[in-house]
């Protein structure tokens, strides 16, 4: 039985439940699927794997598994009728993509390349830190009066600029490791957005969750930013513009989208920045 597995690096064991035997799969080039939108890392259980299924929607599990800290080209995405993102990693064999995290696209083994990311990652950093300072001050100053509390779901200058530029890009393409203008990923809208209005963010959805003020999803202003996964390492992000709408690049499918909160695809954390 031959599996065209997307998984990168050596070959690594995968279990095979069926009958109660293991067996290796050899892993197959990532050039032999040419349309991988990324890559991404299985963080479940040490030792343990995440089971493959045939189909996102009341799939059949294969028997066999995804181990914990091996990569994977990913080539589509999909949501389930639950509101649950998955990942196709090869034909008819997708994975939830809750139990990964994303590998990030710049990363290559050039000495010159990582010290270059590092210092960008110095200097993002530090940016970081100015822009949750601030944050936490504007929320301190909010707090202390009651007209200040009132007037809290009144945009502000920053917030309003902020909607304005995210529904520009509605429309445009979806791209792995897009940074605009003329396409984008996730995280690299949300940077791209903020960075014309004057606030710069880090690059990608782990760094982007740690800055700012961690607000309740019931207490959502314009601006604020909506995470979906691991409060800690979340695998999307979108810009919430109000009226319980959002801007994201969400798919390759749907590229830039404006789009309504729903239960079913409902985030996990919301951070203030501005």
């Amino acid at each position: 039985m031959k599996h065209r597995l997307l998984k990168l690096g050596a070959a690594t064991a995968i279990s095979v439940t069926g009958l109660g035997t293991f067996s290796s799969l050899k892993p197959v080039a990532a050039s032999t699927f040419k349309t991988a939108i990324k890559r991404v890392k299985i963080s479940y259980l040490p030792g343990k794997g995440v089971k493959i299924w045939t189909s996102y929607n009341s799939g059949c599990f294969l028997g066999y598994q995804a181990k914990d800290g091996t990569e994977w080209n990913v080539v589509k995405t999909a949501v389930d009728k639950k509101g649950n993102l998955w990942y196709m990693v090869g034909d008819d064999e997708w994975i939830q993509a809750r139990y990964t995290v994303d590998v990030d696209s710049t990363t290559t083994t050039s000495k010159k390349t990582t010290k270059k990311s590092r210092n960008k990652a110095a200097s993002v950093k530090k940016a970081a830190a100015i822009v949750s300072k601030t944050a936490k001050k504007t929320s301190k100053t909010t707090k202390t009066t009651k007209t200040a509390k009132a007037s809290s779901q009144v945009p502000t200058s920053a917030a309003s600029t902020i909607v304005s530029l995210a529904n520009q890009e509605v429309g445009k393409a979806y791209v792995w490791g897009g940074v605009g203008p003329d396409s984008f990923d996730c995280s690299g809208l949300v940077q791209y957005v903020y960075a014309k209005a004057g606030v710069n963010l880090p690059r990608t959805t782990y760094d982007q969750v740690k800055v700012g003020t961690t607000v309740s999803m019931s207490n959502l202003q314009a601006g604020d930013l909506i995470f979906w996964g691991s409060t800690t390492a979340p695998y999307h992000v979108a810009i919430y513009i109000g009226n319980n709408q959002y801007v994201d690049a969400a798919t390759p499918d749907q590229g830039v989208v404006l789009q309504t909160l729903s239960s079913y695809y409902y985030p996990s954390i919301a951070k203030r920045v501005l």
